[in-house]
């Protein structure tokens, strides 16, 4: 019997490059190298139409970067209506939250259509502190960009509607009048 292993299954698909990275906004600002090192660390999942990637509640401990593909932000309400609160595409992250707060999932997180994700894990990042500190920071520098620019638009849409709310069911005493 032949000790010989048969040889890895060929992908049928490119590798990540460092120029798609490039492109992602938190991975701004990194250097050749550590691009490098994140495509030979970092897991790309293929998911196809309809999978689920995490529930609201589940237990969090990674985020995920677009690729490819286009993926649904579902949020239940208090009498547990799930709305659709944000579509993302390639390029975009989702789940960093996670990394941050170590805290339940937020929301519900569903694939469009197919989609290739790439995985960070907490662990991951405590890698990427021990491997290259200054690659590390610009990260979450980038992440709380990412949050902080969302938390604006949140704070819009929030404004909008309420003044939309006062306006259309709450009578101030001088409209009453006339």
């Amino acid at each position: 019997m032949s000790s010989v292993k048969p040889p890895p299954p060929r992908r049928s698909e490119p590798p990540v490059t460092a120029s798609q990275l490039r492109d992602v906004g938190l991975f701004g600002a990194l250097s050749d190298e550590f691009l490098e090192h994140l495509i030979q660390t970092l897991e790309v999942r293929r998911l196809l139409p309809g999978d689920t990637i995490f529930r609201e509640g589940d237990q969090a401990r990674e985020m995920y970067v677009v690729l490819e593909g286009e993926i649904e932000v579902l949020k239940k309400s208090r009498r547990g209506r799930e709305t659709r609160v944000a579509i993302l595409g390639p390029n975009d992250c989702f789940g960093e939250m996670s990394i941050i707060d170590m805290q339940p999932r937020s929301a519900t997180v569903r694939t469009l259509g197919p989609a290739h994700l790439l995985k960070i894990s907490t662990e991951e990042m405590d890698a990427f502190y021990r491997y290259d500190l200054k690659s590390y920071t610009l990260i979450v520098l980038n992440i709380a960009r990412d949050l902080s620019r969302r938390l604006r638009v949140t704070d819009g849409l929030l404004a909008d509607f309420t003044a939309t709310v006062i306006e259309e069911y709450v009578q101030t005493p001088s409209s009453a009048k006339r």
